[in-house]
């Protein structure tokens, strides 16, 4: 059975409005299930449309594919932690990057066969293999630093920007020479050349960007996706890699602006991960000396307090306290204290991050607010716990001019009351950049594994 070209557009019109309900679920948590639903929905109606397309000829490899692709992605989503996510995600992007480049060579190479392919379809070639190739390298560099492969400070060297200039010059060049002249040998080239410039554009970019970076790539991901469509003329494809494009392309500039950055500092590298600026103003708070306390001590000024706002960060997602969280919340609000989670938009490794991991442990929507709406209640909490999140709640990007996040927006935890910081040691955090907070009169460290301290914290209140 096949479909005729009707029906085929009816099915690939569903499908695109499939997707377009997944994206508007997953605005908000409450909906994302549902929007998932739609999305996976979407996939379904568009593979089963497109495999009974007049257009393939043969299942063997299709299938082939299919089923050697379904077990690693089973086997994959069953054994992955929610802490590897953002490598995952950065990864699967390279896979898409790497499919737009496949798919632009072996198309040329089949139309070269048959004879001259034309101008336009040239020209989408040169695109869907540029911007492929610069995805997959890059997203490759991002999953090497998300996963410690490599450092996660930038790699910045004295003419980098000039070096890449150069070479997407070059890049262009070698496209025109391609779609104009037909010369196989220039594709393979800016191909190459494209390679190099991904890792060069991601290896100067350090850790405290990387949720952005990840939102990037997504988009680039997008746009190849776009690219190979076009080469296809599958509109199917062109819809949903727009989708993904613009979508990505969105949230960076959201997540942009929530680091107080623009997305073209971000591209250029340089911050994150790097040696903090000069240490004046932390030099002279750390003569005070920092505080540690006992989870007795936390414990017993959270049972006696009116609001407490849980902050939780990629410490927690290491030490995969959510569900200890979920607990603790559970224990407080028994005995009448209010308790909110404050939500950094960068916060963690990847978009959303956060939000994942407390809808994992069923802590209710409800409980969660974003950094604008959270902000004006600490001046007003009795308690601010934080767990795990060290540049998102720095001070240092309000009061020190010097530090290389300053200008950042952040949660303003150093406004409650009595701060309680959980973190391992006195490491600073993802950016390198040492958290002024823990120098305050009103904070205290309590060192341990985030999961285990909030175990021990939900046992005490219990004995309260």
């Amino acid at each position: 059975m096949q479909l005729g070209s009707q029906t085929l557009a009816l099915a690939y019109l569903g499908s695109a409005a499939l997707f377009i309900l997944g994206l508007k679920g997953l605005t908000h948590p409450a909906s994302a299930r549902r929007g998932n639903y739609y999305a996976i929905a979407g996939m379904a109606l568009a593979v089963a449309a497109t495999m009974l397309s007049p257009a393939v000829k043969s299942y063997a490899f299709i299938i082939a594919g299919g089923v050697t692709g379904a077990v690693i992605g089973t086997i994959v989503a069953l054994r992955i932690k929610m802490t590897a996510m953002p490598q995952l995600v950065a990864l699967l992007h390279s896979f898409v990057g790497l499919t737009a480049t496949l798919v632009a060579i072996g198309t040329y190479l089949t139309h070269a066969r048959a004879g001259a392919p034309g101008g336009v379809l040239m020209a989408e070639l040169f695109a869907g293999s540029f911007i492929g190739t610069v995805t997959c390298t890059g997203s490759l560099v991002a999953f090497a630093k998300l996963q410690a492969l490599i450092t996660g400070r930038p790699l910045v060297f004295r003419g980098q920007h000039l070096i890449n200039l150069l070479i997407a010059l070059a890049i262009l060049g070698l496209g025109a020479d391609f779609v104009l002249h037909d010369r196989f040998a220039s594709l393979l080239l800016l191909t190459l050349l494209a390679l190099v410039l991904g890792v060069l554009l991601i290896l100067p970019i350090g850790g405290a960007d990387m949720p952005v970076v990840v939102s990037m790539l997504n988009s680039y991901s997008g746009w190849a996706a776009a690219a190979t469509g076009f080469t296809l003329q599958n509109n199917l494809l062109i819809i949903t890699g727009a989708l993904v494009g613009f979508s990505g392309a969105i949230l960076s500039y959201i997540m942009s602006r929530a680091m107080n950055r623009s997305i073209v500092s971000i591209i250029l590298g340089g911050f994150g991960g790097g040696a903090a600026g000069p240490e004046t103003a932390a030099a002279a708070a750390a003569g005070k000396g920092v505080k540690s306390a006992a989870v007795e001590d936390a414990v017993f000024l959270m049972g006696n307090a009116a609001k407490v706002i849980v902050v939780p960060g990629y410490g927690m997602a290491v030490a995969q306290a959510q569900h200890a969280l979920k607990e603790l919340m559970e224990t407080l609000e028994a005995k009448g204290v209010s308790v909110k989670f404050a939500i950094h938009p960068v916060a963690g490794r990847m978009p959303g991050h956060m939000n994942v991991l407390l809808a994992e442990a069923d802590v209710p929507y409800d409980h969660v607010f974003e950094m604008d709406e959270i902000n004006p209640e600490f001046a007003t909490a009795d308690v601010a716990l934080v767990v795990g999140a060290n540049d998102v709640t720095n001070p240092a990007a309000k009061t020190q001019k010097s530090s290389p996040i300053y200008g950042m927006p952040i949660l303003d935890v150093y406004k409650a009351r009595h701060i309680f910081f959980i973190k391992r040691s006195m490491k600073p955090g993802y950016s390198g950049v040492e958290n002024l907070l823990f120098y305050q009169d009103n904070c205290a460290l309590i060192f341990g594994d985030a999961k285990h301290v909030c175990e021990r914290m939900a046992v005490e209140l219990k004995s309260l």
